[in-house]
């Protein structure tokens, strides 16, 4: 589970984003959650210049045909892809089929992120992590759909 999401100050403004459901309490009490957050762990300092994927996705970054950049222009594509590559050991080393990760990230967007433009426009698609852990048959959900990986942590159970 992405960290800010637990109360961890680690976004790139310094902050979190907590989110607060009976389910995750329920998770936590069980020692059920393992949190990351793949930039901070890849190295990156809090804050941190604001990132944005050009004009593509994660699977795009992975694949080398399009960067993750900062509002100052530096190229931060390597870190991202070596926090996606922790994550995805993360979840290798614990047998993690289901993750929760923050929505519009460059890094844990599971439904949207921004569109590179610093502008605070949105397209579909997904983070750098994200990407990869999909490619690595990971299900990954956002802090919104916290029900719906409920439901798929109850299938891998069954």
């Amino acid at each position: 589970m992405s960290a800010c999401l637990l109360g961890k100050r680690v976004r790139y403004d310094g902050n979190a984003l907590t989110v607060s459901e009976n389910i995750i309490d329920k998770w936590q009490a069980e020692g059920r959650i393992v949190s990351i957050c793949p930039e901070v762990d890849a190295g990156m300092s809090i804050p941190r210049a604001p990132a944005e994927i050009l004009a593509a996705d994660g699977y795009d970054v992975l694949l080398g045909t399009a960067a993750v950049v900062d509002d100052t222009g530096i190229d931060v594509s390597d870190l991202f892809k070596k926090g996606a590559q922790m994550a995805l050991e993360l979840c290798k080393k614990h047998d993690i089929k289901v993750a929760i990760l923050t929505d519009n990230s460059p890094s844990c967007g599971s439904s949207a992120i921004y569109d590179g433009s610093f502008t605070g426009q949105k397209i579909i698609g997904v983070g750098v992590t994200v990407a990869l852990l999909r490619k690595n048959g990971i299900e990954v959900f956002s802090q919104h759909n916290i029900p719906d990986a409920n439901q798929a942590l109850h299938r891998y159970q069954e």
